[in-house]
């Protein structure tokens, strides 16, 4: 169940008779608890409660229900309970059906309250439905109830009236309801005359079967387009009842007044939206919630997609606010330096876009109004009138309703500000009418020209006709007073990789890249945003930063994307490392991310933001910040053909392409020798990375040149041959065709050991604290599923197998969903390696072995169990801390004491390796040798 479904759940039981055996499961299921956990804890099987009147659920809750006036004493009798440490419970709730108390275990935060109230404090309880809460929701729950109740509104609505859900009706219906959401926040804010105003009417004048309420707000949104002087003469006339409505314009409610038809539900729906305490509104939250009331794909995610001001501020922070707070604190009480601030922040342009309901703009806007706040408390000012223009947030947004959306917050946010800081009555006096000017734009950012949406500099005074809530695409440029101002871009764009992305836009992205890359194909779509934030950061005083997939900074993207944001002199000013982006899913669902800061004028020192391990944010300032976003120049390691570092070569495995007939199951191959014994010589161990890591194994034929007519007289393995034969030439490449003349070999044989191999996977979780590396003998041939280093000494195995190599491959290999995605020219041929002496080798050689014997004392369990972060064996982590102990303390002497440090010092290393290996050819990552 997602957040809206809990409030409406929970609501629902409040209104009901208080049923005291009932509660305790209604309001489990409430929290989208199963039928059968319900069923089994009715049945007493799995309450392991030991407080009369008591339910436990396992790792959630422990509540009861208790005589009346107990409420406090059976919350303690809970707290304490035994059962309630036992199963692990994070909350504690008591009620006797007058009153209700409730605890969070871990935070010891609590809620006491009226029965009847207590879903006003839902927020506080979504951990519950294993949903990560957020201050704003847990505080007030207006924005999910008023989602909730608008959703049920829009479903019923189009079910009524399926034209209306039509591509061509449904931007009418969206229009409509953001018109409903205006009055709804009006008629609470005095903004209409008379509490209730537009709820009371339509309560009033419509008829209860909701026949003829299109009728009524038809007429009442036709009123709000006209200026109240021109009404007497208006034709239709407006009925009396009417004149109460102000005059709004700015193209709200201008164009056609057409409604949908209502039932007698969606009337009633309609009321209960109005009735909530819509003064209450966070513009921020409830923008991003209300947008998916509107989209049939994501409205079974209601309140999902809401971004909490914390991480908004993120983005925001280190962009800019964090400067117009240390320019406000060194203004201190100076008239005139705080006059200065006021201008700035005037001519402060903020775009973002990929605004969608307008997330970042509202908080942008709502923090530069407390800032000017306090400029003006200092200087003695506080009535003036705001000076910052709330046609500077600019956005574009892909989709119709949440522009529209955006708008809406936006104007909300201004007037709740002009309250907050000036007053109820000069922000009344100077909010209605509504500005017309348009300043979302509707559109694709990644076709538009952002310097149309947004001008770097000047006064552009295009005005857009007279609708604000209706602005053909081609009309984006207003007046913004502000010749000078800085822009700041900011915004949380589509992610999309490359494998996700849609023809349109694989398209959207040829058109930035196909001029200055042909490798455009492998970027993630959010790549888009940063090359358009580039190209404008040339012409404009300003900066950007957005939310990204942190794997544009990993792998193969970063040498294609970041050294054409570089050559236009844009440098990461800040970054915040990966992190979760979550949001209100259950299980605290998102997506990792990083926040990348941009600028052609970063300043002296860039900051870095990383996750402390106590979970708290730290920040250091650094000379400069790579596109791998650690401290360090702006290099940018490339795919090496042959390693710089003096390891031995690591090559991809052999390729068969031969339709699976010069490969067996073991099975197979002991009924094949069976048979004919003979054929025992020609048969070899085949492993792969997922043999390697989980202990399967397969059998290939392995013949030479010289072998193939003695095989060939053994009648399964010429069968063999002549059908590798045929899949062969029935292939479309023209190299593998002509293999057909070789059916007893592999297409492409990359190596054979000549003692041993070491096996490294091509893919493995990020989960496990090592790499895998597996050691084999000379009979085993390596799949192309995995890469080998044939006959290689074993400290080797000591480096591949160390936290520092994880550490490089993480960085610099990227990785395929949560698994690293290991690359043998960029992870094993560039990973720095200092000069080792013959005592750092011997050293590394006995680590290895340490770490192989470790392994074999745990024989039958495979690497899958070995490197499981769990359950690892102790003898076999101590063995890789040793070798991670020796290892370090060859690079610099001693451990190293973070995982930042140990980057640091290999992106050091590698500048100067690099710098000594400029004859090492480049090459695309894992590219093959040939056959």
């Amino acid at each position: 169940m997602n957040a809206v479904e809990i409030e409406q759940a929970i609501s629902e039981l409040a209104l009901q008779p208080f049923d005291a055996a009932e509660f305790p499961f209604t309001f489990l299921a409430a929290f989208g608890n199963k039928d059968t956990t319900l069923k089994r804890l009715r049945t007493g099987n799995n309450n392991a409660s030991d407080v009369a009147g008591g339910v436990l659920l396992r790792n959630n809750i422990h509540l009861a229900v208790c005589a009346a006036g107990t409420v406090g004493d059976t919350l303690k009798a809970l707290r304490v309970s035994l059962a309630t440490t036992k199963a692990k419970a994070k909350f504690i709730l008591a009620t006797d059906g007058q009153t209700l108390e409730a605890e969070e275990l871990a935070s010891g935060e609590t809620v006491a309250c009226d029965y009847a109230d207590f879903p006003n404090h839902f927020g506080f309880l979504l951990p519950l439905a294993g949903i990560s809460t957020i201050k704003e929701i847990k505080d007030n729950p207006i924005d999910v109830r008023a989602t909730g109740r608008l959703n049920k509104l829009y479903v019923e609505l189009l079910r009524e009236n399926p034209d209306w859900a039509s591509n061509e009706r449904r931007p009418d219906m969206n229009h409509f309801m953001a018109r409903l959401v205006f009055c709804f926040f009006a008629e609470d804010t005095d903004i209409f005359n008379g509490a209730g105003l537009f709820t009371r009417m339509v309560d009033q004048m419509s008829d209860r079967d909701g026949g003829n309420t299109h009728a009524v707000l038809s007429e009442i949104f036709r009123a709000m387009n006209m200026k109240v002087a021109d009404r007497p003469t208006a034709l239709p006339r407006l009925p009396g009842w009417i004149n109460g409505f102000p005059y709004v314009n700015g193209g709200l409610f201008s164009g056609s007044t057409e409604v949908p038809r209502f039932t007698r539900m969606a009337r009633t729906y309609l009321l209960h939206a109005g009735a909530l305490k819509w003064r209450e509104i966070n513009p921020d939250i409830f923008g991003s919630m209300i947008q998916a009331v509107a989209d049939d794909e994501e409205r079974s995610a209601l309140g999902m997609h809401y971004t909490s001001v914390p991480n908004i501020l993120k983005v925001l922070n280190p962009l800019f606010l964090d400067d117009l707070r240390t320019a406000l604190a060194e203004a201190d009480e100076n008239e005139r330096k705080l006059l200065n601030l006021r201008k700035r922040m005037s001519r402060i342009r903020v775009f973002d876009p990929a605004c969608g309901s307008g997330n970042f703009l509202v908080i942008a806007y709502k923090q530069m109004r407390e800032i000017e706040a306090e400029v003006n408390r200092r200087r003695g000012e506080t009535d003036l009138k705001s000076e910052i223009p709330l046609t500077n947030f600019r956005g574009i947004e892909l989709r119709d309703f949440p522009a529209e959306i955006a708008r809406l917050a936006l104007i909300i946010a201004e007037f709740q500000s002009d309250v907050m800081y000036r007053g109820q009555k000069d922000a009344l006096a100077e909010f209605l009418p509504l500005d017309a000017q348009n300043w979302i734009v509707c559109g694709n950012a990644l076709q538009l020209d952002w310097t149309s949406v947004c001008r770097p500099t000047g006064t552009s005074v295009k005005l857009l006709a007279d609708d604000l809530f209706g602005t053909p695409l081609n009309q984006a440029e207003i007046d913004f007073e502000n010749e000078g101002g800085e822009t700041y871009i900011c915004g949380n764009p589509p992610y999309l990789g490359n494998k996700l992305q849609t023809p349109e836009q694989k398209a959207d992205l040829e058109g930035i890249f196909s001029g200055l890359t042909s490798s455009w194909k492998s970027l993630d779509y959010v790549a888009g945003w940063f090359m358009k934030a580039a190209n404008y950061g040339q012409q404009s005083k300003g900066a950007t930063a957005f939310v990204s997939t942190n794997s544009v900074c990993q792998g193969q993207q970063v040498p294609i994307l970041w050294p054409l944001v570089f050559e236009r002199n844009q440098q990461i000013t800040f970054a915040h490392t990966s992190f979760k982006w979550s949001n209100l899913a259950s299980n605290n669902a998102g997506v990792i991310v990083s926040i990348i800061g941009i600028s052609q004028n970063p300043g002296k020192t860039r900051r870095l933001f990383s996750f402390s391990e106590n979970g708290g944010i730290t920040s250091r300032d650094v000379e400069f910040i790579n596109a791998y976003l650690t401290p360090g120049p702006n290099l940018v390691v490339e795919a090496v053909a042959a390693p710089i570092n003096g390891l031995p070569q690591m090559m991809f495995g052999n390729m068969p392409r031969d339709g699976g007939r010069l490969l067996m199951t073991t099975d197979e191959r002991k009924a094949l020798v069976a048979k004919d014994g003979r054929a025992a010589k020609y048969l070899r161990d085949f492993i792969g990375s997922e043999d390697a890591i989980h202990g399967g194994k397969r059998v290939c034929v392995w013949v030479s040149e010289s072998d193939y007519e003695k095989a060939s007289q053994i009648p399964a393995l010429d069968e063999r041959f002549k059908e590798v034969a045929r899949e062969r030439l029935a292939m479309k490449a023209p190299s593998t065709q002509s293999f057909a003349k070789k059916p007893y070999r592999f297409v492409q044989i990359q190596g054979v050991a000549k003692s041993h191999l070491f096996l490294v996977p091509r893919h493995s979780s990020e989960s496990r604290p090592y790499l895998p590396i597996v050691l084999f003998d000379s009979s085993t041939i390596v799949a192309d599923s995995a890469f080998a280093i044939y006959d290689a000494p074993l400290w080797s195995l000591a480096l591949f197998s160390s936290r520092l190599h994880l550490m490089w491959v993480a960085t610099v290999c990227g990785k395929i969903k949560s698994d690293f995605r290991y690359s043998n020219t960029i992870g094993w041929n560039t990973f720095p390696v200092p000069l080792l002496t013959e005592r750092n080798k011997v050293e590394l050689n006995h680590c290895a072995e340490e770490i192989l014997l470790a392994r074999e004392a745990h024989f039958p369990k495979t690497i899958a169990d070995l490197y499981d972060p769990e359950s690892m064996p102790e003898n076999l982590r101590r063995a890789h801390e040793r070798n991670d102990e020796v290892l370090e303390r060859i690079y610099i002497g001693r451990i190293f004491r973070n995982d930042t440090e140990r980057i640091e010092k290999l992106f050091g290393l590698y500048a100067s390796l690099e710098t000594n290996s400029s004859a090492v050819p480049k090459t695309s990552s894992n590219t093959r040798k040939p056959a």
